[in-house]
């Protein structure tokens, strides 16, 4: 499915919504103990690695650059949106916050120990994905730890309102947790596990879990 100016218009949307985004999302983390599970054992994965610098790419307001840091790791966050990093600026005075795009980190090569993509990987379309993960292969250090979450399943669909009934206009992809291995196959990662969560009927969330 080709789609034309989503970055611009990923940004847009969640300028618009970062206010309500970071309301409704605040104490997300406490109803959900997988999520928890799953970003403890990340935390897990990098400290076995001798701990170093995490990125929360598509960190919004930064609400798991703080959970992270909470689990004893060195994160910072980086966004898209402008509005979302000082939200999260705000929210988190003590942590460090840049916007950027994830097509072309402002990070030197092999500069990190962790990676999370939590869900900020659904807006980005099917061709643009390799890009994106080279970007992540490249500024992760040889054994980095890189955990991707995603709504799983199949198919595309235009989301014009959202968190709060603002308007928006992104494209959420829904992939299967074996495609998403398999393109960070081919973006040179060892993929160690690939897992799928079912929170409630007719929600799915993937998440897979690799290192360089």
């Amino acid at each position: 499915m080709a789609v034309t100016g989503w970055l611009d218009d990923t940004r847009a949307s969640y300028d618009t919504v970062a206010a309500s985004y970071a309301e409704l999302l605040r104490d997300a983390l406490a109803g959900e103990p997988f999520q928890r599970g799953i970003l403890a054992l990340f935390a897990e994965l990098v400290r076995a690695q001798g701990n170093g610098a995490v990125a929360d790419i598509g960190c919004g307001p930064g609400r798991l650059t703080g959970y992270l840091n909470g689990l004893g790791l060195d994160a910072f966050g980086v966004d898209l949106s402008p509005a979302m990093i000082e939200v999260a600026r705000r929210d988190h005075p003590a942590l460090r916050f840049e916007v950027g795009s994830m097509t072309r980190l402002d990070l030197p090569d092999g500069c990190l120990t962790g990676l999370l993509a939590w869900f900020s990987l659904i807006h980005v379309p099917d061709d643009e994905v390799p890009r994106v993960l080279s970007e992540f292969h490249r500024v992760l250090r040889p054994g980095g730890v890189v955990l991707l979450g995603f709504h799983a399943g199949d198919g595309s669909r235009l989301k014009t309102e959202g968190y709060g009934g603002h308007p928006m206009h992104v494209y959420v992809h829904r992939r299967p947790p074996h495609r998403v291995a398999a393109w960070l196959q081919a973006a040179g990662f060892t993929v160690e596990a690939e897992m799928t969560h079912r929170p409630a009927p007719n929600v799915e969330g993937g998440f897979v879990f690799a290192h360089r």
